[in-house]
C-alpha cells in the first residue's frame, strides 16, 4: 500500500479521517478517505501502488472496462448510454469548436467513436489493455498513455479533452495535470465528469454510496475543491452542467451494497430525490466541470 505524507493541493500535512468503506467490487477489503485539515481536499489513504492497482479493475462488473450487458443494472448503464453520449456532444459543440479531440481514460471507446461520427478528429487514453481493444475495434484510436499518444505525434494538440469519471482515478495527478495544460489550445475546454460526495445520495448512502468506488477511485471531489486543484494547474471553470442520470444508477448499485440485492423502487426514489434536491448543477450526484485556460 501506498500512503500519501501531503495533500495534493496545498501540500499540507495534517489531515482527519472522513469515512471508511469496503471494496464491493474485487477485494471486499476497506479503505480509508482522509480530508485536509487546511483546504478539505479528500484522497483515498493508503491507496493502492502503481503496481498492484490495476488488479482492482479485474472484474466483469467493472462496466466500463468490459462492456458487459449480463444483468439489470448493467442494461440501464447501456441503455442510458446511448442518449448520454448524444447530450456529452451538444455539450462539446457549445462549450469549443470542433477540431481534435482527447478522450482521457476512453474504456472501450464508445465515446471516441460517435464523436469521430460528428467530424471529431478524436483520441483516446486507456491503460486497461481489454478495454484499449475493443477501442480499437475498428480503427486504432486509443493509445495505452501519454507517453505512447507522443510518440505518435508530439506536436498534436486539442480543442477538447474530455474525461467522463476518470479524473478520481488517475495515479500521476500533477504530471496528467501539467500534460492537459500543455496539449489544450488556447481557447480549448478540458471537461472532467466527476461524482460529487455532497449530493442527497451520497450522504443517504454514507459508506455504502457506490461513487465512492474505493481504491479505485484516488480523489473525491465537490466543487470547491475541483476548481481549487484545477487552478493550481492554470484553469479556470467556465461552465457546469448536472448528471441527472447517475443518481439512478449510483443508487441501484448503493442498494446493493448495503443490503446485498437492489430494491428497485427505493434507489428510483433515492435517485429522484436527489435531484430534486438539487438547487444547482454542482449539488447533483455527478457534475460536468467546464475548464478553459485562466
Amino acid at each position: 500500500m501506498l500512503t500519501l505524507t501531503n495533500c495534493p493541493i496545498c501540500d499540507s500535512t495534517e489531515f482527519d479521517h472522513i469515512i471508511t468503506c469496503n471494496d464491493y467490487t474485487v477485494s471486499q477489503n476497506p479503505f480509508n478517505i482522509i480530508g485536509c485539515k487546511q483546504c478539505s481536499f479528500r484522497f483515498t489513504n493508503p491507496r493502492p501502488t502503481n503496481d498492484n492497482l490495476p488488479d482492482f479493475y479485474k472484474s466483469i462488473n467493472y462496466i466500463s472496462h468490459s462492456d458487459t450487458k449480463k444483468g439489470f443494472v448493467s442494461q440501464v448503464y447501456h441503455l442510458v448510454r446511448k442518449y448520454t453520449l448524444n447530450q456529452k456532444l451538444k455539450m462539446l459543440k457549445a462549450n469549443v469548436a470542433v477540431g481534435n479531440l482527447l478522450d482521457y481514460g476512453c474504456g472501450t471507446g464508445t465515446f471516441l467513436k460517435q464523436a469521430n461520427a460528428k467530424g471529431w478528429n478524436s483520441f483516446g487514453t486507456e491503460p486497461d489493455e481489454g478495454a484499449r481493444e475493443l477501442s480499437n475495434s475498428n480503427k486504432k484510436l486509443a493509445f495505452e498513455n501519454k507517453k505512447e499518444l507522443n510518440a505518435f505525434d508530439a506536436l498534436i494538440t486539442f480543442n477538447a479533452i474530455t474525461l467522463w469519471h476518470v479524473l478520481e482515478h488517475v495515479t500521476d495527478l500533477p504530471e496528467t495535470l501539467n500534460f492537459f495544460k500543455q496539449k489544450l489550445n488556447q481557447n480549448g475546454a478540458l471537461i472532467i465528469a466527476v461524482p460529487n460526495y455532497n449530493s442527497y445520495d451520497a450522504k443517504h448512502y454514507k459508506a455504502h454510496w457506490a461513487a465512492y468506488d474505493l481504491p479505485r477511485h484516488l480523489y473525491h471531489f465537490e466543487a470547491k475543491t475541483i476548481c481549487q486543484l484545477m487552478a493550481k494547474y492554470g484553469f479556470v471553470l467556465n461552465e457546469t452542467y448536472p448528471m441527472r442520470f447517475d443518481s439512478f444508477y449510483v443508487s441501484m448499485l448503493s442498494e446493493k451494497y448495503g443490503f446485498g440485492r437492489i430494491n428497485y423502487l427505493k434507489a428510483f426514489l433515492v435517485g429522484l430525490r436527489s435531484n430534486l434536491k438539487a438547487k444547482k448543477a454542482t449539488d447533483y450526484s455527478s457534475v460536468i466541470y467546464v475548464f478553459k485556460h485562466a
